[in-house]
């Protein structure tokens, strides 16, 4: 519910604090004593368009706050949540308008967007009047509104067109690539046919540079590689000697009983490890076999990678990658495992199983439309429409403007005299027909909205007697069913019904300024005195007394 509406320096209003209660709360005064600045002040912190004129003459800005207490998983925290703003404890909307007409919005002191506040707004508070055009009178909210109402689970539809949707895009994906490899399929043969002839290996870069490093210096090694092969293998060197002096070592290692054998054994291991490092020597040139054998060839090859590269705009090491995107190309323009007409029956299977749950859900709705239309008809009688007539009209919408709520447009009509055409509602009725209209699809559908707040301008205006009672045993029945309701009203028969009364007064200070103030009214005298002001005008009668404290009692 709202909890509290701060209100400072918005039009007459220089500070003003609401302290709102659950149920029915009305709010009273006379006319042009300020009652239509609250609500324009309260609409100001749901994200209604500013208008620097709000401000105080002399303040430089205005400033509202509307703080509300909510249940923990109310769905407006996930709409936050969702929108990286931060909710914990009470939910406070705060808006503040500067006298040149800048205007910033904060939400538990974080700054937002004025959208985001106005939506934020939309979750929390219905306000209805003559003159607004939100909530019920947006015909984008009826089909929400309906679903409600009949207990319609629209996530099989959802993820219906989801999957419809997806294949859908994987279809035109692989439609656009063939369309794009078509108008250059020359192109693309000539490219994929090169590529394939210079078969690039990944990797072959770098090892192609450090082969070519190796055979730039083949010269220097293979002279370095001889001499020490002559240290090694020739008459005088290192194999031959230590050979020679194992085998006399050897020889003479019997009569020297084990003694000799540790250095033996140590120079037979000397010569295995010299000829392994001769023979890496011999071979030192031929481990990489599968390499060109000479510098020039090693730089023809780099030379022919790099100019492929550059011609397809792309690095040596990206050019298996482009042969294979190429060949797919390629393959999706001959469709050889038959790609697009498996993509054309998923699209064709996903899309007949989204319009089956759709059509569904339709059938859901038509049957709810049927009785939501019943149930508000009931209403109108009391409310001093009984010649009027209320429609839901379900419409199919064509594909392209199918969506994940389904395949219906729907929106509620009414019309107000017999034999009249229904229209949309904001069009056909008249100001006071318009809010018992919203009265009427309220206590309907009072069960089944999560916007916590309800708020009626004038939702009485022009009736009396049986009508204006009506009136307000409904909005108290709405605000026995989990809803705030507040009303502005000038109706006796409605205040009465209210658990909770406050007046609107204006009055001059001191020093001649005009300012607003707000009263709440305790109950027993009080209460009863306003209730017959209300009835009788600014001179109190006994029988207005009489016929107040009758109404009181009436409505306890």
């Amino acid at each position: 519910m709202l909890r509290t509406l701060a209100i400072r320096d918005v039009v007459l209003i220089e500070a003003l604090t609401i302290e709102a209660d659950v149920g029915l709360c009305a709010l009273t005064g006379e006319t042009g004593a300020g009652k239509s600045i609250l609500l324009d002040s309260l609409g100001l912190a749901l994200g209604a368009r500013a208008d620097s004129g709000l401000v105080r003459q002399g303040a430089s800005q205005a400033s509202v706050t509307a703080s509300f207490e909510l249940p923990h998983g109310h769905d407006v925290f996930r709409f936050l949540t969702a929108q990286d703003v931060v909710c914990e404890g009470d939910l406070i909307l705060r808006r503040v308008l500067t006298a040149d007409g800048r205007s910033k919005a904060f939400i538990n002191d974080q700054p937002v967007s004025i959208t985001l506040l106005r939506e934020t707004g939309d979750r929390l508070v219905d306000i209805h009047g003559q003159f607004e055009t939100r909530g019920l009178l947006d015909p984008k909210t009826h089909r929400e509104m309906l679903d409600a109402f009949a207990g319609a689970d629209t996530s099989k539809v959802e993820r219906a067109y989801e999957a419809w949707k997806n294949a859908v895009t994987a279809r035109d994906a692989l439609l656009a690539k063939i369309e794009a490899a078509k108008r250059d399929q020359d192109y693309w043969q000539n490219a994929c046919d090169e590529l394939a002839k210079l078969d690039a290996k990944e990797g072959e870069e770098e090892v192609l540079l450090e082969r070519r490093a190796m055979l730039a210096a083949r010269e220097q090694i293979s002279s370095t590689f001889a001499e020490a092969k002559v240290f090694l293998e020739d008459e005088g060197g290192a194999i031959p000697q230590i050979n020679r002096a194992w085998k006399m070592l050897d020889r003479i290692a019997p009569k020297a009983g084990e003694r000799l054998n540790p250095a033996i054994e140590a120079m037979d291991r000397a010569l295995s490890e010299l000829r392994a490092g001769l023979d890496v020597l011999n071979s030192w040139f031929d481990k990489d076999g599968s390499g060109p054998d000479t510098l020039e060839a090693v730089d023809d090859r780099l030379h022919a990678l790099r100019a492929v590269s550059r011609k397809y705009q792309c690095r040596v090491s990206d050019l298996p990658a482009k042969f294979a995107d190429i060949s797919d190309k390629l393959a999706a323009i001959r469709d050889d495992d038959g790609v697009l007409a498996k993509l054309d029956h998923a699209v064709q299977m996903n899309e007949n199983a989204y319009e089956t749950e759709a059509r569904a859900l339709s059938q859901i709705r038509y049957k709810a439309s049927s009785r939501l239309d019943k149930l508000v008809m009931a209403e109108l009688p009391p409310l001093k429409l009984d010649k009027a007539r209320f429609e839901t009209c379900i419409d199919v919408l064509p594909q392209d403007l199918w969506g994940p709520n389904g395949i219906d447009n729907v929106q509620f009509v009414v019309a107000t005299n017999p034999g009249a055409a229904a229209g949309a509602i904001s069009k056909i009725a008249s100001g006071g027909e318009l809010s018992r209209f919203m009265l009427a699809i309220k206590v309907v559908l009072a069960g089944t909205s999560a916007v916590p707040v309800l708020v009626f301008d004038e939702v009485d205006a022009g009736l009396g007697g049986a009508t204006a009672d009506a009136v307000g045993e409904r909005l108290a029945r709405l605000s026995k069913a989990g809803r705030q309701v507040l009303v502005v009203t000038h109706s006796p028969q409605v205040a009465a019904r209210a658990g909770h009364h406050w007046v609107v007064s204006k009055a001059a200070n001191d020093r001649g300024i005009v300012h607003t103030n707000l009263e709440r009214l305790p109950g027993g005298k009080e209460r009863q005195m306003e209730i017959a002001r209300m009835i009788s005008g600014a001179s109190v009668t006994p029988e207005a007394l009489a016929a107040a404290g009758k109404l009181l009692q009436q409505a306890s």
